[in-house]
C-alpha cells in the first residue's frame, strides 16, 4: 500500500482535523484565531467591539464584580459570533484586561495588586520591568501599542487633574494609593511613552520591621528612635531607590502624637501615623502658565500655621534655606531628605541649595546657618545585594574656619558575601560623646542614647 500525498488544509479544514474532543496546541490555535479575525489578534477585535457595545458612563457607576461579569458576557457573545476558538479560560483572562483598561491601570494592574513589587518601570509598550528584593526583573507585561500606553497616562493624569500631552510631555502624579508616577512621552522619549512607579508598601515599615529586613541593627534602630523622640533636626541622604521616604516615615512614627505636624512635598507620599497632620503639596502651572505654587511657598506658609515640627519630603532647591530658617527658629525636631551620596556630600548640595535662594550670602554665613540647624544626618543606600541599608550616621558638630566638622556615630563595615548572595557586614558604633546630648538629656533619654551608640559611664 503506497503512501497517499500530502495536501494543504485551510483554517476550516485544520479545525475539522483536530476533532471535537481535543484541545489544539498553542500554535494551530492562535493560527485559527487570526485566520478568524482577518490577521487581528482576537483580544484586540474583542476590546474594540465591546467598547462599542458599552457606554463608559455606565461602566463607571457599575461595581467591578457587575462590570467584569457585563464584560465576560459580551466576550462569550463576540467570540461565538466571529467563531473564535477561545476557551473559558482565555474568556475570563481576556475579560479582566478589557475591565482593568476601563477603569483600572490595564496590563499594569496585577503588577500594582502585587505586594513583592516596589517600581514598575514601563519602557514602550513591548517593556516592563518590576523591581523585587532590590532587582530589576522583566516581565511578560505587553501592551498593544504606543496609544495604549499614552491612553492609561492620560488617565492617570486626568485622575489628579493635570494632563500629558505633545504639548506637555512631562508628568509627575500619584495614584490613588499615593504611589508616585512619572512619564514621559514622545517627542522626548524615543521609544514610545514611558511610566515609572514607585509603590509604598501598604503597611507601614517601623523600626522593627527594619531590623529584621537588616536595614538597620537594635542599637542603631534604638539610637534613631531617640533621636526622632527628642527633636533632633534630622537629615535623611541617600540616592534615588534608597529609602529614604520610608526611613523618614519609620521616623516620623515617634512624633508624639500631641504635636501638630505640617508636611510639605511635590508629591505626597510621606504616610504618617499621628492624628494632627496637616499635608501640603505643590502644583505645577496650569496650561496659560499660571497658578504655580512651589515647596518654597508652602514652606514659608506653614511658618504662619503653629507647627510644632515641619517635614519636607524633599529638598531640592531654594526651598532649602526657609527649612534651615525653620529649623533655626524654634521648629526643632523637623526633618527632610536630600538625594546624595554621602553625609559630606549632603552638606555640600544643602550649601549649592542654599546659594540658589539668591540671598547673597557669604558661603560662611550659609554654613554657620547649616551647622546652628542640623543635628544629624543618616545615610542610606541601596547595596548591591537589593537590601537598603543605613551606612552612616553623622553628628553636625560645628565650624572651624570655613569647614563644617562632622563625626560619626554609626558606620556600616563591609566583612563579606553570605552563600545566598546577601552582604555581611555591621553597624559600628563609635562610642563618641555627641554634642546634642544635653538635648536628649532633657528628655530623659541620655544614658539610653549614650547605650545604645557603645558608651558607658562609670555608673553603668
Amino acid at each position: 500500500m503506497g503512501l497517499k500525498a500530502p495536501h494543504k488544509m485551510g483554517a476550516a479544514s485544520s479545525a475539522a482535523a483536530i476533532g471535537p474532543g481535543s484541545e489544539p496546541s498553542a500554535s494551530v490555535s492562535m493560527a485559527l484565531r487570526q485566520a478568524r479575525t482577518g490577521g487581528v489578534a482576537p483580544d484586540d477585535l474583542i476590546h474594540e467591539q465591546i467598547l462599542g457595545r458599552i457606554d463608559p458612563a455606565q461602566a463607571v457607576q457599575m461595581s467591578p464584580a457587575d462590570l467584569l461579569t457585563r464584560v465576560g458576557q459580551l466576550v462569550a457573545e463576540i467570540a461565538n459570533e466571529r467563531r473564535l476558538l477561545l476557551n473559558q479560560q482565555e474568556q475570563q483572562a481576556i475579560a479582566g484586561e478589557i475591565v482593568d483598561d476601563m477603569v483600572g491601570h490595564g496590563p499594569l494592574e496585577p503588577l500594582l495588586n502585587d505586594s513583592s513589587v516596589s517600581d514598575i518601570l514601563v519602557n514602550g509598550p513591548n517593556q516592563v520591568y518590576v523591581e523585587r528584593k532590590g532587582k530589576l526583573v522583566l516581565t511578560d507585561v505587553r501592551f498593544r501599542n504606543d496609544a495604549h500606553v499614552l491612553r492609561l497616562a492620560q488617565r492617570i493624569a486626568s485622575s489628579v487633574g493635570r494632563r500629558v500631552d505633545q504639548s506637555s510631555p512631562m508628568l509627575d502624579a500619584r495614584l490613588a494609593d499615593g504611589s508616585r508616577v512619572n512619564v514621559v512621552i514622545p517627542p522626548l522619549s524615543l521609544r514610545g511613552p514611558c511610566i515609572s512607579i514607585r509603590k509604598f508598601s501598604r503597611s507601614f515599615i517601623g523600626f522593627a520591621k527594619m531590623v529584621t529586613f537588616k536595614s538597620v541593627s537594635p542599637e542603631l534602630s534604638r539610637a534613631l528612635e531617640i533621636a526622632a523622640r527628642c527633636r533632633l533636626n534630622i537629615l535623611i541622604s541617600g540616592g534615588t531607590g534608597s529609602g529614604k521616604t520610608t526611613l523618614l516615615n519609620a521616623l516620623s512614627g515617634l512624633i508624639d502624637p500631641g504635636e501638630r505636624i505640617v508636611t510639605i512635598e511635590d508629591t505626597a507620599e510621606l504616610q504618617l501615623q499621628q492624628p494632627h497632620v496637616v499635608q501640603l503639596e505643590s502644583r505645577p502651572p496650569n496650561v496659560e502658565g499660571d497658578g504655580l505654587v512651589t515647596q518654597r511657598d508652602l514652606l514659608r506658609n506653614s511658618l504662619r500655621m503653629r507647627p510644632d515640627r515641619i517635614i519636607v519630603g524633599e529638598v531640592r532647591g531654594p526651598e532649602a534655606f526657609d527649612m534651615m530658617q525653620a529649623m533655626n527658629t524654634g521648629h526643632n525636631g523637623s526633618m527632610s531628605t536630600v538625594h546624595a551620596n554621602s553625609a559630606r556630600d549632603a552638606l555640600t548640595r544643602l550649601e549649592n541649595m542654599v546659594l540658589m535662594a539668591d540671598l547673597n550670602l557669604p558661603s560662611r554665613a550659609v554654613r554657620g546657618q547649616i551647622v546652628s540647624a542640623l543635628d544629624l544626618i543618616v545615610q542610606i543606600t541601596r547595596m548591591r545585594d537589593g537590601i537598603r541599608r543605613v551606612t552612616e550616621v553623622t553628628e553636625v558638630v560645628g565650624l572651624e574656619e570655613d569647614t563644617i566638622t562632622l563625626a560619626p556615630l554609626f558606620t556600616y563595615k563591609y566583612s563579606g558575601e553570605n552563600p545566598d548572595g546577601t552582604l555581611r557586614g555591621i553597624f559600628e558604633a563609635s562610642g563618641i560623646r555627641p554634642g546634642f546630648l544635653p538635648k536628649i538629656e532633657y528628655y530623659g533619654l541620655g544614658q539610653a542614647f549614650l547605650d545604645s551608640i557603645g558608651q558607658r559611664t562609670g555608673g553603668a
